[in-house]
């Protein structure tokens, strides 16, 4: 089942609560309720829902609160993630509930954490969906960082993990290869590969549908995996690897 369909079926039994339950239950009412079990292999229902309302919340809360959503923000959203166009109009209205709610992103950023304090490649996920929501437009301005930056503290990350995760984010020719990579530039030859393995590993599809990304947000890993390769390619090249 997608996960638009799981959507629905959090409002027919899955506990989520807090503000993301209540964003869920606030557009319940628009889906047929569907009791689908969850695709085979694919990552748990409730933190599939949490992860797309999350991360729709939070896009929500980074945009400009004026009170109405704009076609503008949500068809960034459905750019970057892969959005039914019957579905569209319920994307729509999370977008607006969140943008209305009286809690703040706090509230939503703080739950996730608490939700996926055990998964902490999952919240690394939330915050590179909403890199590519802020960059859909081809801006990314100062006001956008600061939030993802107080969002990522909340998840628990360091401003040294942050800037690894934005480093991904940048400009191409902006980027620092070794942030990219995580590692520093007295890094030896045998771990700089070590690490690699490592990173293209993480992000391969399997492992993130496995961790709780729904496969229709499987394109946050796309231009993640292309900066890594380029990353450890410039490295290894300077390197004579």
């Amino acid at each position: 089942m997608s996960v638009w369909g799981k959507l629905a079926g959090a409002a027919a039994g899955l506990a989520v609560g807090g503000p993301i339950g209540a964003l869920v239950g606030g557009v319940a009412g628009h889906y047929v309720i569907d009791r689908d079990g969850d695709q085979p292999g694919g990552g748990d229902g409730e933190d599939q829902v949490a992860f797309t309302v999350g991360v729709i919340a939070l896009g929500a809360k980074m945009a400009k609160a004026d009170g109405v959503v704009t076609m503008d923000e949500v068809n960034a959203f459905k750019e970057v993630f892969k959005v039914p166009d019957g579905e569209m109009k319920n994307v729509a209205r999370v977008f607006n509930l969140a943008k209305q709610e009286v809690a703040g992103y706090e509230a939503y950023a703080d739950q996730l954490a608490s939700m996926f304090k055990g998964n902490r490649k999952l919240l690394e996920d939330v915050l590179d969906g909403l890199f590519h929501i802020a960059k859909a437009d081809d801006e990314f301005d100062p006001s956008e960082e600061k939030f993802l930056q107080q969002v990522a503290k909340r998840f628990g990350f360091t401003d040294t993990e942050f800037s690894y995760i934005k480093a991904r984010h940048v400009v191409a020719s902006k980027r620092n290869p070794y942030e990219v990579l995580e590692v520093q530039p007295t890094v030896s030859n045998d771990e700089l590969k070590a690490q690699y393995r490592k990173l293209i590993a993480d992000n391969h599809p399997d492992k993130l549908i496995a961790r709780g990304v729904p496969e229709e947000f499987i394109a946050i890993a796309t231009d993640k995996v292309a900066a890594i390769n380029e990353a450890y390619q410039q490295i290894a090249k300077e390197r004579g690897l």
